[in-house]
């Protein structure tokens, strides 16, 4: 039976690149001792004043239809969180809802690009960006994120393949999977660029909460210059440890949330009244849990960077942000894939191919920070065993 095209533009995505992951987990459940660093799933539970919130909302009888924007309550609440925290006045009017980040950007690119668009897109990636993009009819254009400017975006690589034809820029900010964090320099230039040629900025923002000691968060919604063109996703997925909520939003010109509003009523008809009674006192009361998170990240991060470099040949890029570290396998002889699956068979230890997020990855394989301590370390002793086997084997 003939199928629409945009089944044909997808195929060989999404589950395709968790081949790895997928393969341990069943390796796991045949009895095999397997330490997972492959996803990214916060390292705490959902904070109990979040759990009550939603159970209080669900009993009070907040489980009719919604907003097609999303709850009045929540969109006031991030109207005057982004206020603050960027700096420039947003209002209700400034945010649709939907359920998660992955969502949101969906829709987002849907209201954006189209068959013919080209769409700017940093690689290395997140797994499914080349899905959201694909899905559009849109072609995606990678611009190199390179080690040497500690994977963040340049001006001038998104300057050399920008065409007639660009609709979009599609920026991750922290970025997964390289954990790295835009300046206000960098944001700035990118900016300057999209109104020279008339391109949108999708900024994903999902990490915001889980910037490391040093560093500063900005983000495009901060420049008054942009405002007309700056779009957000985020959540409170990472934040407030509650991915499996799936509540998220989009934030940007009134005049696009008003266009976007008939697509977005059209997917989900808004987000649950419970669920965004629970988010509203996210927003409002911050994350009891990210500072830990934080905390905890950073210090695997920098464990994992001494440990590799101390007692393998294996480099690690440090993160400024996030859940992940890079860790460079090209003094082994193998690509990325090759070094994740021999791992795995005969090192215990999963972690995702870099090439599962773009092919400026090759070479690298991301290794996920949100272990437990204990495992963590187990994974580490194995991770060095394994690579110091694969020196002498290769001497």
């Amino acid at each position: 039976m003939k199928m629409a095209a945009i089944t044909q533009r997808l195929s060989g995505l999404g589950s395709s690149k968790w081949e790895v992951h997928v393969r341990a987990r069943k390796m796991a459940a045949s009895g095999a001792d397997i330490v997972e660093m492959t996803i990214g799933e916060p390292d705490v539970s959902l904070p109990v004043e979040l759990a009550d919130a939603s159970i209080e909302a669900i009993r009070s009888g907040r489980t009719g239809y919604s907003d097609g924007r999303g709850e009045i309550n929540l969109r006031k609440a991030l109207a005057e969180s982004y206020s603050f925290s960027r700096g420039r006045p947003f209002g209700p009017e400034n945010f649709l809802c939907f359920p998660g980040t992955q969502t949101a950007l969906f829709a987002v690119l849907k209201g954006i690009a189209e068959d013919g668009d080209e769409v700017l897109v940093g690689d290395p990636m997140y797994a499914t960006y080349e899905g959201v993009v694909r899905s559009t009819g849109a072609d995606m254009v990678p611009v190199p994120l390179r080690p040497e400017h500690g994977f963040r975006m340049q001006a001038d690589d998104i300057a050399a393949r920008i065409t007639p034809k660009s609709r979009a820029l599609l920026l991750t900010t922290p970025h997964n999977p390289t954990g790295s964090v835009l300046t206000e320099e960098d944001v700035e230039a990118i900016g300057c660029l999209a109104r020279e040629h008339d391109f949108w900025i999708i900024s994903d923002e999902v990490y915001e909460h889980l910037v490391f000691e040093g560093t500063r968060f900005v983000s495009p919604l901060s420049f008054p210059a942009f405002a007309d063109r700056a779009v957000a996703v985020s959540s409170i997925s990472k934040s407030h440890a509650a991915p499996g909520f799936r509540s998220g939003w989009c934030a940007g010109p009134q005049a696009f949330c008003d266009r976007l509003l008939p697509l977005a009523e059209t997917m989900l008809f808004g987000n649950q009244p419970f669920i965004a009674d629970m988010t509203e006192t996210a927003v409002r009361d911050g994350s009891p849990v990210a500072e830990g998170m934080r905390r905890r990240f950073a210090a695997r991060a920098a464990l994992l960077a001494d440990r590799l470099e101390q007692h393998t040949n294996l480099k690690v890029h440090r993160p400024k942000a996030g859940m992940f570290a890079l860790v460079d396998v090209a003094t082994t002889g193998m690509d990325g894939e090759a070094y994740a699956l021999d791992l795995l068979s005969n090192g215990g230890v999963a972690v995702m191919p870099g090439t599962s997020f773009g092919e400026g990855l090759a070479t690298w394989v991301r290794v996920a920070l949100t272990i437990a301590d204990a495992d963590f370390e187990k994974a580490l002793s194995r991770i060095v065993r394994h690579a110091n086997a694969l020196t002498r084997k290769s001497a």
